[in-house]
């Protein structure tokens, strides 16, 4: 019997890149339909995830799964060979602690620190600085959050292995360095130098660019809003 299966993403979100490395570990034919992240709220995508209407979408004989984390257990339930959640119940529990913590609590408060200006990004780095700690300290010295092999929580942590990179390096900042945090610094080189990883994650060249020209805005409206102060 032939399955149906598409995957409603965008190229720059690092939430449907965790989705493809998942079908790609596990082997699974699928079709991309690609979609603008923040403009373009498409009938398809309003059709697939009327509540969220949020990227990614999976849909797998017609029936949709929202919600990345969501997709990724859907994914490790449907296809049983390579998986990337551990199978002992323990460790199986510990890894969604960890892939609720990225969602939870590091994304949020790097991204706040990340896109903020001046006094704001100062207040908010002590924060992004905790969570960036707490990761390093659970990684310990393993080569991947779940041991030696790429796995769940892994590909949680994909807006950390590069996302984060990218940003403060077009941003001019720093805060994710071999000389603060080592550990997460060399997990995040082993993360990207997988080869089911490394093919899928986007050009980095094409994503500092878009996040170059995103800060030159924020830039120049946060210039503007002071101009017209005076």
């Amino acid at each position: 019997m032939g399955e149906e299966l598409k995957l409603l993403g965008a190229w720059a979100n690092p939430f449907s890149r965790r989705v493809e490395i998942a079908l790609k570990i596990k082997g699974v034919e699928y079709e991309y339909l690609d979609g603008d992240i923040i403009h373009n709220k498409s009938a398809l995508l309003l059709e697939y995830n009327p509540v969220h209407k949020k990227m990614p979408v999976l849909v797998h004989n017609g029936k949709p799964i929202a919600e990345s984390l969501m997709i990724l257990e859907y994914i490790d339930e449907t296809w049983k060979d390579n998986p990337i959640l551990p199978r002992d119940p323990y460790k199986r529990a510990m890894a969604r602690f960890w892939a609720k913590f990225l969602d939870e609590k590091c994304v949020p408060a790097l991204w706040k620190y990340c896109w903020s200006l001046g006094e704001e990004q100062e207040n908010a780095y002590e924060e992004a600085c905790g969570v960036l700690k707490i990761l390093e300290g659970e990684l310990e010295d393993k080569k991947f959050f779940g041991g030696n092999n790429l796995g769940f929580v892994d590909i949680t942590a994909n807006s950390v292995g590069l996302w984060i990179v990218v940003i403060q390096e077009a941003g001019g900042f720093n805060i994710l360095t071999p000389d603060k945090f080592p550990r997460l610094c060399k997990w995040a080189e082993e993360f990207r130098s997988c080869p089911v990883v490394k093919e899928n994650l986007p050009p980095r060249d094409r994503l500092y660019a878009l996040f170059k020209a995103r800060f030159e805005k924020i830039s120049g409206s946060k210039d503007a809003e002071l101009a017209s102060r005076h």
